[in-house]
């Protein structure tokens, strides 16, 4: 059964209002959405009463409320996308006898939900519960790829939101327009001794049944034990698991 368009539009209100890093006018969200003005004035109104989001009345913008906490925070105790995904990282580990990894959009941010080690690699950052700058990570860029122009310009709607590393990564909005663009046009994206010196990393998105990135799967590997041949090969096996995921999910 279909939503309604009142319930799509709030529920993506909600989806874009997760992923800032901080409150935003109502312009933002009509903008970033399509949304008539009354309209997201109106279903925003009913998101406070509710306290699914919370307006600040002398900045004029809106955030997420406690509810919506609430509900993020049931999703960590359960955690089902984890729980989907731990044994398709298993094997993709099994198979490629390299570190894997399971990675959500979180603002700017990707936050790793899975790190499965491989034996006798090296350890890595990627801890669960680490955070890392979405646009210098595998998964993070291959998440991104998938966002249409307007989710993207609002999780980095000017280029102060952008973070470089050891003068690494995108520092402009036209640079990162490219860069998501190789990755599509690739299938895949690409990090190299961006997060560790001497690592890389390749990542596919995760879909769900909307077509919606719900996450990022990636390997990590030594960058000079692994040559172009075995670089392509690890590639497929990512894209593998991602489409397993991807089916598991509905996708």
């Amino acid at each position: 059964m279909s939503l309604s368009p009142a319930a799509d539009a709030v529920l993506k209100i909600l989806v874009l209002l997760a992923r800032q890093v901080e409150p935003v006018p109502a312009a933002t969200v009509a903008a970033a959405l399509g949304l008539p003005r009354s309209t997201t004035y109106r279903l925003l109104g009913s998101l406070v009463e509710q306290g699914f989001v919370s307006y600040l009345p002398e900045e004029k913008r809106y955030g997420l409320g406690v509810v919506a906490f609430e509900l993020g925070s049931s999703y960590s105790r359960q955690m089902p996308l984890r729980r989907v995904a731990q044994p398709v990282l298993t094997r993709l580990v099994s198979a490629t006898r390299e570190n894997a990894h399971l990675a959500v959009l979180h603002g700017s941010d990707v936050y790793y939900v899975i790190e499965q080690r491989a034996p006798r690699r090296r350890a890595l950052v990627t801890d669960v519960g680490v955070r890392l700058p979405a646009t210098l990570t595998a998964s993070g860029l291959a998440i991104l790829s998938v966002l249409s122009p307007a989710q993207v310009r609002a999780v980095y709607p000017d280029a102060g939101a952008l973070v470089e590393r050891a003068g690494h990564g995108p520092t402009t909005l036209p640079e990162l327009r490219d860069l998501l663009h190789g990755v599509r046009e690739r299938g895949y994206a690409l990090e190299d001794n961006l997060i560790t010196e001497g690592l890389a990393s390749v990542g596919v998105p995760v879909l769900d049944r909307t077509g919606y990135p719900v996450a990022g799967i990636s390997v990590t590997f030594e960058a000079a034990r692994v040559d172009a041949e075995r670089r392509a090969r690890l590639v497929e096996a990512v894209q593998r698991a991602a489409s397993t995921l991807n089916r598991r999910l509905g996708g």
